[in-house]
């Protein structure tokens, strides 16, 4: 697994297996180190109403072609981070989903071609301030607080039919809330990449995030989400 990480002063990349993080030509314990978001995007796509049971849970039509939307990469923090509630929201909704990291520079990429441009995948929390996404009627301002994008633990190099098949779960202070499989997405991994880079240039260290499953809900401050993909790891927030 790919990681990025703080350790003696220095934010360092490496590689964590089981306990040890591997980084610079030397080996941490991973209690010595801080985890941080595994990539720096420079902006996190995302797709909406991508899981059919979701469709069905929320009683709408499948779309026709993608629904997308844009995170700021000042919403992004890793693993460990707070997610902060914001004052101004009386709702603030956990979604779990993949994440798909780009590997290089990329615009137009025909589907069949996807895995070229894919530097591997991690695990990423869509946090929505839902009240304010009704009362604005459109979603930025409820997707884009500080906080809101928490990514992680690391990047996994997953064949495109291993991502697309992985179980996936949420958690809220234990309790499953979401379990479902990224094998019910409505557009696959490769659709995504198509049509995404079709309307926008992606940069290596971007996200695309590719949709919840049933089950979204609510958070209350104090709690702990975590998102757990088949492959990958585990995801693990807390809210203040």
């Amino acid at each position: 697994m790919m990681v990025k990480f703080r350790a003696e002063g220095r934010v360092l990349e490496g590689t964590l297996e089981g306990e040890t993080v591997e980084g610079q030509g030397r080996s941490y314990r991973l209690e010595e180190v801080e985890l941080l978001a595994p990539c720096s995007p420079s902006k996190v796509v995302c797709v909406g109403l991508n899981y059919r049971e979701h469709a069905r849970e929320l009683k709408m039509e499948i779309p026709g072609e993608p629904i997308i939307f844009l995170k700021p990469p000042s919403s992004v923090v890793g693993p460990g981070a707070d997610i902060v509630m914001p004052g101004s929201s009386s709702q603030v909704d956990y979604e779990g989903e993949l994440g798909m990291v780009i590997g290089r520079r990329c615009k137009d990429v025909p589907a069949d071609e996807a895995g070229a441009y894919i530097l591997g995948f991690t695990c990423f929390n869509d946090v929505t301030a839902r009240d304010l996404q009704r009362k604005d009627g459109q979603w930025t301002r409820a997707k884009s607080f500080d906080t809101f994008a928490p990514l992680g633990p690391g990047i996994v190099p997953l064949s495109l039919k291993e991502a697309g098949s992985a179980r996936i779960q949420t958690r809220v202070d234990g309790q499953v809330r979401q379990d479902s499989s990224t094998s019910d997405l409505i557009f696959s991994l490769p659709r995504l990449l198509e049509f995404i880079s079709g309307i926008m240039t992606l940069e290596r260290g971007d996200v695309i995030a590719t949709g919840t499953p049933p089950g979204v809900g609510p958070l209350k401050r104090g709690e702990t989400v975590e998102v757990e993909i088949q492959g990958i790891g585990i995801l693990c927030n807390r809210t203040v």
